[in-house]
């Protein structure tokens, strides 16, 4: 499957600019996220590496008949409820590898203010958030760094803020840094 979804990356024109980061474990953020498309081409980028990870997806998506599909892509549910955070906690303590892959805007709708929980999940399991983007103007996916400390929100999305600056969404007018910490 790893070099299936290479190849359809290339025919379709995209191209990787990295290899996944040396980590066991991590919360991966991947963004822009404006379109649907994003998470076909994000499953394809994935795909490559070879590592166990699940991606977050809202829970109304798991319901008869797309919940199969989204099982079967590597989702699972994500409610607005802070007790997600203490499940994905979970999953990582029983896991010896194990990524999860989310957008940082939580939506596909423009927002200035990110949620926090992917920085919360990433302290409470005490693993690193790995910066994984999509530029659709330079037709490259990659990723663009790591932060492995965590404890500091500010700093983090401070970091996080300057690593997305020169990404380029499918629909520019719907992504926007998070303006609390720029």
């Amino acid at each position: 499957m790893k070099s299936i979804s290479g190849i359809l990356l290339k025919t379709l024109g995209w191209k990787t600019t990295c290899e996944f980061p040396n980590v066991e474990k991590s919360i991966v953020i991947f963004a822009p996220h404006t379109s649907y498309w994003d998470g076909f081409y994000g499953k394809l980028f994935f795909m490559q590496f070879g590592n166990n990870y699940k991606f977050l997806s809202k829970k109304e998506f798991f319901k008869f008949p797309l919940n199969i599909l989204f099982k079967l892509y590597g989702s699972i549910p994500v409610s607005t409820n802070k007790e997600y955070i203490d499940e994905i906690t979970l999953l990582y303590n029983e896991n010896t590898n194990l990524h999860i892959i989310l957008s940082p805007e939580g939506q596909l709708a423009k927002t200035d203010h990110w949620k926090k929980g992917f920085y919360y999940m990433a302290k409470r399991a005490n693993v690193p958030i790995v910066v994984g983007y999509i530029d659709y103007k330079k037709k490259e996916m990659g990723i663009k760094g790591i932060v492995e400390d965590v404890s500091d929100m500010t700093k983090t999305f401070k970091k996080v803020s300057e690593m997305y600056k020169d990404v380029n969404a499918k629909h520019p007018k719907c992504f926007a840094l998070d303006k609390r910490y720029n």
